[in-house]
């Protein structure tokens, strides 16, 4: 055997996989098609958001959880309802009492921190029992990706030194090796170098054959959001029509390439309709891949509005339902919609996904962390992409507003009218005058300002959208935006690869996004955010020390 253990994928559940196989004692064998320079895959792009669940930080902000509410909003975002969800159910439930219990002690044990102001994100579909967080659990990685990585890095580097993990880059697995029903060792080709930056192209010029055997194989290596086609090609009838153009909210290589290819060696995929895309996404004015897009993390105050001009009806506002909003939009028949707001709430409100987009939290500088809180204007990549994004139009009246709008609308998109606009907002503002309101988003943004963290830094002051004292006015094109596979192989709760009928596929794991996070999709048909990167955490832990505990 050339080692004990291969992980296919050197994303975050790879690292943290490879990792605890290593601690196992157990010689690794970590391959990865990309360069070393992308170390970490799509967790080091992210924003470091942790779903925890009565945590210190949230005791301190006056939050109120417990793993009974946290498992409530689970389910009722899951809304498992297929056969196949026993697994993603039991991954599901392992996860909460994950979420609630060591995750941040495992975490901090190895360095981690996190923002003491926990976030609001999916605030839910209006429902006790339904879709969304009860409370915020958005809990920010101090040093945002970078800072989620780093700790699992550190440590394969360790074992690398060791002689335990041996790193390889640049190999592009092709096949599983399968022998006797028991997978055996992977084969495929070297890459030829390339030290394009992470996230750029590389190439696929191959240069050698490669084949290495092990008594298990742990497959890492992510989800479909790059590949339009394949999304497309997954796009659930229950969402309406896959839009005609998106953004990508992750490079090409995350392309499903290694998930098809377990698949065809006999692995199970369930819930491959499961899909989880974002409806804010602007087009990068600064790319770093092709058709690079970038998430508004919105709060709740601006006026949201299809592309024929019609404002979004409850509970379809700014943070609340991802694919409930999604869905609502494939129905007007356009790719895009639009945000309508004011410089007041830009400066507090707009916050942007992605570790580049966030120096202060990315870089652990204070003094620009508290000029983004307590300083006049919005932060220095927000005001960048109000000046230089295509999706922005900025102007000192509604009329033109409504002519930089129709500018940058599809062709074949209604005209807006500047009277028609006026109607909507005018309504909207004079519910403005009390605090409170029968305006369902209204009654949300009061509502939100009672947490003391959206009052801080998160939720604008209720005003009048044409106040002009709250101007420039604002508006934004927001196209969908590509982002995760919440289904895929299929796995026990030991993160072993199941067949078909059921039964334990020998020698194969895997974890992160290739298998739905968990089990094949431990968060049904809706995500409660802060669950991505810790669905990679948790499962690469389950598969590696797995997978660990049976080899010898």
């Amino acid at each position: 055997m050339d080692a004990d253990v291969i992980v296919v994928g050197a994303g975050l559940a790879g690292l943290v996989a490879a990792a605890e196989a290593a601690d196992a004692g157990r010689k690794v064998f970590l391959l990865e098609q990309e360069g070393e320079q992308s170390l970490g895959g799509q967790a080091f792009w992210s924003l470091g958001g942790l779903f925890l669940v009565n945590s210190p930080e949230q005791r301190r902000m006056g939050i109120k959880d417990s793993h009974e509410l946290a498992l409530q909003d689970w389910m009722g975002s899951a809304q498992f309802d297929r056969d196949e969800d026993r697994w993603p159910r039991a991954w599901a439930e392992a996860y909460v009492d994950f979420a609630a219990g060591e995750k941040r002690s495992w975490l901090r044990e190895m360095g981690h921190r996190v923002f003491p102001v926990v976030g609001w994100a999916e605030r839910g579909d209006g429902r006790a029992d339904g879709h969304g967080n009860s409370v915020p659990r958005f809990h920010i990685t101090w040093g945002t990706g970078p800072g989620v990585v780093e700790p699992f890095e550190r440590r394969v580097r360790e074992h690398a030194d060791a002689g335990r993990i041996t790193l390889r880059f640049r190999h592009r697995v092709d096949g599983l090796v399968v022998a006797g029903g028991t997978v055996v060792g992977v084969e495929g080709h070297t890459l030829a170098p390339d030290k394009a930056e992470r996230g750029r192209p590389t190439n696929r010029d191959e240069t050698s054959y490669f084949a290495l055997t092990a008594q298990a194989v742990i497959v890492t290596s992510g989800g479909i959001g790059g590949n339009h086609d394949l999304v497309r090609k997954a796009w659930p009838e229950r969402l309406g029509t896959p839009p005609r153009t998106m953004v990508a909210g992750v490079p090409a290589h995350v392309d499903g390439r290694m998930l098809e290819i377990t698949q065809a060696a006999g692995a199970n995929v369930i819930n491959p309709d499961r899909m989880w895309h974002y409806v804010e996404g602007l087009r990068n004015w600064d790319p770093i891949w092709d058709n690079h897009g970038i998430r508004i993390l919105p709060g709740p105050s601006s006026l949201w509005l299809d592309a024929a001009g019609h404002r979004l009806p409850a509970p379809y506002f700014p943070g609340f339902d991802t694919l409930g909003t999604l869905r609502h939009l494939r129905q007007t028949g356009y790719d895009y919609s639009w945000f309508v707001l004011t410089q007041k709430i830009i400066e507090k409100e707009f916050a942007l996904s992605g570790s580049e987009q966030n120096p202060d939290l990315t870089g652990k500088d204070v003094r620009l962390l508290l000029k983004r809180a307590v300083g006049k204007g919005a932060p220095g990549p927000v005001e960048a992409f109000k000046r230089h994004g295509q999706d922005f139009v900025v102007a000192g009246s509604l009329r033109e507003l409504v002519d930089g709008m129709n500018r940058i609308a599809d062709d074949d998109a209604p005209a807006l009218s500047e009277p028609a606009l006026r109607e909507v907002i005018e309504a909207r503002d004079r519910e403005i005058d009390n605090p409170y309101s029968k305006d369902a988003q209204v009654t949300a943004i009061h509502g939100a300002r009672s947490y003391r963290g959206d009052k801080l830094i998160r939720v604008a002051t209720p005003h009048k959208i044409l106040d002009p004292k709250a101007g420039p006015l604002i508006a934004v094109r927001l196209n969908v935006l590509s982002r995760k596979t919440l289904g895929g192989l299929e796995t026990d709760l030991s993160g072993r690869c199941l067949r078909a009928d059921g039964e334990v596929f020998p020698g194969l794991y895997a974890a992160g996004e290739v298998n739905g996070f968990g089990g094949g999709g431990m968060m049904g048909y809706n995500a409660l955010e802060g669950t991505f990167l810790g669905g990679c955490l948790f499962s690469g832990r389950t598969a590696g020390r797995a997978a660990g505990r049976a080899v010898g």
